[in-house]
């Protein structure tokens, strides 16, 4: 045993036995000491919310059962550097050698480059794998070797690659490495505050974490839902969509795997000359194309989780309205498909991703405000929260990508309403106030006679709150910021007229929206221990003018200016080039109605993590629900503070 290699595999959201690359490469060269290393103060912004958390502890408590199983016990350490902690297990095993699989977000990437460099100048190997998407961001680019910058162009070119993702088999059998070091159980994580396990408990009743429960959702969803997703997967209420989004963010579930068994059921279905069906396994491939797009857009642009990828959005006109940003989180606008759908949110961790859609187009379009806010906000709070998948569909929304929505578009949620709970039965469940409306008037109750109103128990700003903001003043104020906008920015064109480069800005840094983690990705040499299968940083190979060696600029853009080609959309178009019901975080379903308490974990930016004590609009002040969920919020945001300062 001694004269076999001793290799240190680093977990992180690859939690699975089945297709780990990284995992079957250390088990073919001897010796494995598999470690999943916490450390809190690395997430910074990014510390995952309550049900993200409950999520990763039982995947780990099944991953560590299954490696156990196969001869070697899973390693769990709470550090206060991964650097550090990984030294220690090398010191402690005599490894020579460390692999992990890839990840994409703009935190890892600078980590992981930095710990491989490090690792290599003190004669470690490192070997790092892909074990995350079928093609790397590298992979995929244009004939001039430039990043591709709209979903069609990149899905059509993974389409067409000639090399096919390969699998891999599971290890059946480990050779654990001899040795040992200071280890935790997975209560001394930390990973659930005392507190925070009533809520949590409800969550199993309608959730399976672990890998081989992702197994079976996968099968479950191919063999009884798939060929009916085209016609299913925009209903809000209703067993919709696949339920595999979370198991695919903690790599629960290979998504080669996800996509081989899919491309199988199209094939099938094309030979049959099953059109409908057909499509619908088309529609899911482009989903996991969605997934893929999103880790692609965040490794080519790693600026892309504080600022927009579209030039001209950095002009826009933002409306850093705390209040406004309260009665959105708390479900209390006066719109109800939008209120129904955040208070799900709140009560749930999970929302329909036609929800998403809409409520997130209501924050931007109607409220204005920052898209940075919202998408934060859905990282504390989302089940299957996923960084990449929600900078694509906040950016999407609010007009930041070239195939985005139009930033001129308005949908009304009343409209939306109809089209997509046309009974009103998704909103009754989860606005209780509203309950005895009838269908006729349930989305637009402020247009409702007085007798209705009366018999069905709503009256308007007392039990329910009337608009936050009537329609017609919401597009008139989107147009003033979009005029006052491209003024700004026709402005800034005549003042650099010389052409000078330009560093990619964002106005919302004028509202101090956030000091997000800069992944700021210098230019370094080679890792020693590098190969084919590495991971690559953003560099000059990528963007051939070289322009993503200055911080925070646009790749390319010197000579390929990025184009604000967004497509004529009106009210009543249903999709983009990006589909919008697919353009929130990977897959989703309102199926799981959990009834968890609504101490959802809490954060926002660190400008307005303290929201204003401030009275909210007269409408929302007689409010018992309003009352109880405040009341909720700010214990909770006391509570972030307090552990932020180590209270």
């Amino acid at each position: 045993m001694d004269g076999k290699a001793k290799t240190i595999v680093w977990f992180r959201r690859d939690l699975r036995i089945e297709d780990n690359p990284a995992l079957a490469a250390a088990a073919r060269d001897g010796c494995v000491f598999p470690v999943f290393i916490w450390c809190p103060k690395e997430e910074g912004q990014f510390y995952p919310g309550r049900v993200s958390r409950w999520w990763m502890k039982q995947s780990l408590i099944q991953l560590e059962q299954s490696l156990k199983s196969l001869g070697a016990e899973l390693v769990l350490i709470k550090a206060q550097s991964t650097f550090a902690a990984l030294l220690d297990c090398i010191s402690a095993v005599g490894a020579t050698k460390v692999v992990y699989n890839h990840l994409y977000d703009p935190v890892s990437l600078v980590r992981d480059h930095n710990i491989k460099q490090k690792l290599g100048e003190l004669g470690i190997s490192v070997q790092s794998y892909n074990g995350e998407l079928l093609y790397e961001p590298w992979e995929v680019y244009d004939d001039d070797g430039h990043a591709f910058t709209t979903f069609d162009a990149f899905w059509n070119k993974c389409l067409h690659m000639q090399n096919e993702p390969s699998s891999h088999l599971p290890p059946w059998r480990l050779v654990p490495c001899a040795g040992s070091v200071g280890r935790c159980s997975i209560e001394d994580l930390g990973l659930e505050d005392e507190s925070e396990k009533s809520s949590n408990a409800l969550l199993g009743r309608g959730w399976s974490p672990g890998w081989s429960n992702a197994d079976k959702t996968l099968t479950e969803f191919v063999e009884k839902h798939l060929f009916d997703y085209s016609k299913d997967r925009l209903r809000v209420a209703g067993n919709s969509t696949s339920l595999l989004s979370p198991h695919l963010h903690f790599g629960e579930l290979s998504v080669r795997k996800v996509s081989h068994v899919v491309r199988m059921k199209h094939l099938l279905w094309a030979k049959e000359g099953n059109h409908d069906r057909e499509e619908s396994a088309t529609l899911f491939l482009r989903a996991i194309g969605l997934r893929e797009y999103s880790r692609y857009i965040c490794f080519n642009f790693p600026f892309t989780h504080e600022k927009s990828l579209v030039r001209n959005l950095r002009y826009f006109p933002w409306n850093a309205d705390q209040s406004h940003f309260k009665a959105w989180r708390q479900g209390r606008t006066g719109y109800p498909l939008v209120d129904a759908g955040m208070r799900e949110l709140w009560a749930t961790g999970w929302v329909h991703n036609r929800i998403r859609v809409i409520v997130s187009s209501f924050f931007v379009k109607f409220l204005l405000l920052p898209w940075q806010w919202g998408m934060k906000y859905f990282w504390d709070t989302l089940l299957d929260a996923d960084l990449e998948s929600d900078i694509l569909g906040w950016q999407y929304i609010s007009g930041s990508l070239p195939d985005g929505h139009e930033l001129e578009r308005l949908d009304s949620p009343e409209v939306q309403g109809f089209k997509f709970d046309p009974e009103g039965e998704y909103v009754r469940h989860w606005l209780p106030e509203l309950a005895r409306m009838p269908a006729e008037w349930i989305h637009h109750p402020w247009d409702a006679p007085l007798a209705v109103l009366k018999a069905s128990g709503v009256e308007l700003g007392m039990n329910y709150p009337k608009p936050i903001i009537d329609v017609d003043l919401a597009r008139d104020r989107l147009t003033e910021a979009i005029f006052i906008m491209r003024g700004k920015e026709a402005a800034a064109r005549a003042t650099n007229s010389n052409g000078m480069d330009e560093v990619v800005f964002d106005n919302s840094e004028t509202n101090q929206i956030v000091g997000n983690p800069q992944a700021v990705l210098r230019e370094k040499l080679p890792c020693p221990a590098s190969s084919s299968h590495d991971q690559r940083v953003p560099s000059m190979q990528n963007f051939k003018n070289g322009t993503l060696n200055r911080k925070r600029t646009m790749p390319a853009e010197d000579k390929q200016p990025l184009r604000d080609n967004m497509h004529n959309c009106s009210d009543n178009v249903e999709t983009t080039k990006i589909d919008d019901d697919l353009c929130s975080t990977a897959e989703s379903s309102s199926t799981k109605k959990q009834t968890t308490s609504s101490r959802t974990s809490f954060s926002v930016p660190q400008a307005v993590s303290l929201l204003s004590k401030a009275k909210p609009f007269p409408e929302c002040e007689s409010s018992d629900f309003k009352l109880r969920v405040e009341e909720e919020i700010d214990i909770e945001e006391a509570s972030r503070e307090n552990r932020a300062v180590g209270v």
